[in-house]
């Protein structure tokens, strides 16, 4: 595994789970014209009823206001999204999904369905509910 990263082993195998898996998912969306990070924004702006504000969309995919922004323009640029004036804040924007943002989440969420299932496909269901039981208890003991 190489130079271990912090002083529990455990930790380490995590990250480098994780790590794994986000490289394995985004080989598979690159085909596709997607990465992690693009199905994640357009993961959030289809579950949303109404257009986001940049700062909302920011704090929900938990980066900051200039990495939100560089992902914002790189899909409006591919016609995924739009980006409009906030009507009662001129300094905001909404961001939306277009027709064809909807259908390239749709395609990008089932290529990450199937990568993710063939990563998590060994274990079985009584695994795969203690590995979550475990995860949540890692959680539990972490505060912000």
């Amino acid at each position: 595994m190489g130079v271990p990263g912090s002083s529990d082993i455990l930790v380490d195998e995590l990250f480098a789970t994780t790590q794994r898996l986000q490289a394995y998912v985004n080989s598979r969306l690159r085909v596709h014209g997607a990465s992690v990070a693009r199905l994640r924004a357009l993961r959030m702006l289809a579950s949303s009823p109404e257009p986001l504000r940049m700062r909302d969309l920011s704090e929900m995919l938990g980066v900051a206001a200039r990495t939100t922004t560089a992902l914002v323009d790189s899909l409006e640029r591919d016609g995924l999204v739009e980006r409009v004036r906030h009507p009662a804040d001129r300094r905001a924007f909404l961001v939306s999904l277009t027709p064809p943002g909807r259908i390239r989440h749709a395609e990008a969420e089932e290529v990450d369905r199937q990568a993710l299932a063939a990563a998590t496909g060994r274990l079985g269901p009584a695994e795969r509910a203690r590995l979550r039981e475990l995860l949540a208890e890692i959680r539990g003991a972490v505060t912000e």
